[in-house]
C-alpha cells in the first residue's frame, strides 16, 4: 500500500496534473513565442498592406487576391489586424523567463 498522499484514485501524483510547472525546458515555451510572433508580424503587414490597397488602389498584399473574398478585402484586413494583436497579445502572455 502507498503511503498517504503518494498519489490520486487514478495513480498519478499532484506533479502529474500540472505538469508544465516546476522547471523544465525553456527552450520550447521561446521558440512557441518567436513562432506566434512571426506570425502575428506576417497577418499585422498583410491586414495593413489590404487596408492600403483598398483606400489607395496601390496593388500590394494577399487579400485582394484571394477571390471568395471579393467584396469583403476590408473585413478580411481588419480581421487580420485584430489577428495580429491577438497573436501578440498571446506570445506576451506566454509566461515569464
Amino acid at each position: 500500500m502507498p503511503p498517504a498522499g503518494a498519489g490520486t484514485a487514478f495513480g498519478h501524483g499532484a506533479s502529474a496534473l500540472w505538469p508544465m510547472r516546476g522547471s523544465g525546458p525553456r527552450g520550447k515555451s521561446r521558440a512557441v513565442k518567436q513562432v506566434l510572433e512571426c506570425v502575428g508580424f506576417i497577418a499585422l503587414v498583410q491586414g495593413a498592406l489590404g487596408l492600403v490597397h483598398e483606400f489607395t488602389d496601390w496593388h500590394v498584399g494577399l487579400v485582394q487576391r484571394i477571390g471568395f473574398l471579393d467584396g469583403y478585402e476590408v473585413y478580411a484586413s481588419v480581421a487580420l489586424l485584430l489577428l495580429a494583436f491577438a497573436l501578440f497579445a498571446a506570445a506576451e502572455s506566454g509566461g515569464s523567463d
